[in-house]
C-alpha cells in the first residue's frame, strides 16, 4: 500500500472504533462524505468489504475486525511515541484525556487542575465524564479516576483524593411524613431517590456498614436518576430519601434543608486514584497532570 494512502487507513479506524460515521466525523472534524469516500477507496484498493452499513448502524466485518485490532495497538504506539519527544521542547505539550465520574470530576479533579493550567498553554486536556467503568486503553484514554476499590491490577494508581462516603438524607418535611429509618432495611419502607448506573442500566444497590456488618438494600420510589444533582434535588424538594456523596449535601444539612439519617451506618471509604498504563508516566504533559492530581502526604 502507498504511503499516501495511511490516512485511509486512521479515517477507517475512526469510524470502526465509535461504530458510526457521523461520530467519527466529528470526532476527527471531517465531513462524512469524507470519510465515506476514504473507506470505499480502501475497501475497493484492498478488494475486501471492511463494513457493513445499515441505516441505523455501522459494524465491522470479519476483515475489518480484524484490521481494525491490528491497527488501533500500533497507532497508540506511534502516538505514544510522539508525544514522548515533546519532551525535547522548552515546555511539556501534549493532549491528556481521563475519563472520570461527575463527583471526581467536581470534588478533585478540576479544584487541582485548574489552578496549574494557565501555566502550561501549550498542554491540552480532555475530561470526559461518564459514571461507568471504561477500558481506558481499548477507548483511547490517557488515564482514569477510580476509587481504590476497584482499581485494575495491571495499572499504576496514584492516589488523588482523600476518604469519603455516600450519606443518605431526606428533607425535614419528608421526615414530618414518615419516621426515620434506624437501619438501612427499613429504607425498603420508604420513597427512596434511586439511581440509575450508566451503561449497566440497572439500579444501584445502597450499600451500608456497621461493625463490620455489611448490608446492601434495593430501594424503591417514584424517581431514578443518573446523576446526583438531580437526586439532591429531588430530595430537597422532598420527594424522597437520596443517598449521595456527603460534599453534595454538607451545605444543604448544616443549614437545616436536609436531614442526614444512618450515620453510623456510613464509613468512609477509599477516596479516589488515577490509574494508567506504564507507558503515559514519562510523557511530560502527563506526568504535569498526574503531579498536580497527586494527593500530598499519600
Amino acid at each position: 500500500m502507498a504511503r499516501g494512502n495511511f490516512n485511509e487507513l486512521l479515517l477507517f479506524l475512526a469510524v470502526a472504533e465509535e461504530r458510526s460515521f457521523t461520530r467519527a466525523a466529528a470526532k476527527l472534524g471531517v465531513a462524512q462524505s469524507t470519510l465515506s469516500y476514504a473507506v470505499k477507496e480502501l475497501e475497493a484498493r484492498m478488494g475486501l468489504r471492511l463494513l457493513t452499513r445499515t441505516t441505523r448502524s455501522v459494524s465491522t466485518t470479519e476483515a475489518g475486525e480484524r484490521l481494525k485490532q491490528s491497527l488501533g495497538p500500533r497507532i497508540s504506539e506511534i502516538e505514544a511515541d510522539i508525544e514522548a519527544l515533546m519532551a525535547y521542547r522548552d515546555k511539556p505539550a501534549g493532549t491528556v484525556k481521563i475519563t472520570l465520574s461527575n463527583h471526581a470530576m467536581e470534588s478533585v479533579v478540576w479544584p487541582k487542575l485548574a489552578p496549574i493550567l494557565g501555566e502550561y498553554p501549550d498542554i491540552k486536556l480532555e475530561l470526559s465524564v461518564d459514571n461507568s467503568f471504561r477500558d481506558i486503553v481499548q477507548d483511547g484514554f490517557d488515564a482514569g479516576v477510580r476509587l481504590g476499590e476497584s482499581l485494575e491490577k495491571d495499572m499504576i494508581a496514584v492516589r488523588i483524593g482523600p476518604d469519603w462516603r455516600l450519606v443518605a438524607v431526606g428533607s425535614p418535611g419528608y421526615f414530618t411524613a414518615h419516621p426515620v429509618p434506624a437501619t438501612p432495611q427499613e429504607l425498603m419502607r420508604h420513597d427512596c431517590i434511586n439511581r440509575r448506573l450508566d451503561r449497566v442500566g440497572g439500579l444501584y444497590a445502597w450499600e451500608f456498614e456497621k461493625n463490620e456488618e455489611e448490608v446492601r438494600v434495593r430501594v424503591e420510589g417514584r424517581f431514578t436518576f443518573n446523576t446526583d444533582n438531580e437526586m439532591v434535588n429531588a430530595a430537597l424538594q422532598g420527594y424522597g430519601i437520596a443517598f449521595v456523596p456527603e460534599s453534595y449535601v454538607e451545605a444543604h444539612v448544616r443549614e437545616g434543608r436536609l436531614t442526614l439519617v444512618l450515620e453510623d451506618w456510613t464509613p468512609k471509604f477509599q477516596g479516589y486514584y488515577l490509574y494508567y498504563p506504564s507507558r503515559r508516566q514519562n510523557l511530560p504533559a502527563f506526568s504535569v497532570i498526574a503531579d498536580a492530581l497527586r494527593e500530598r502526604g499519600a
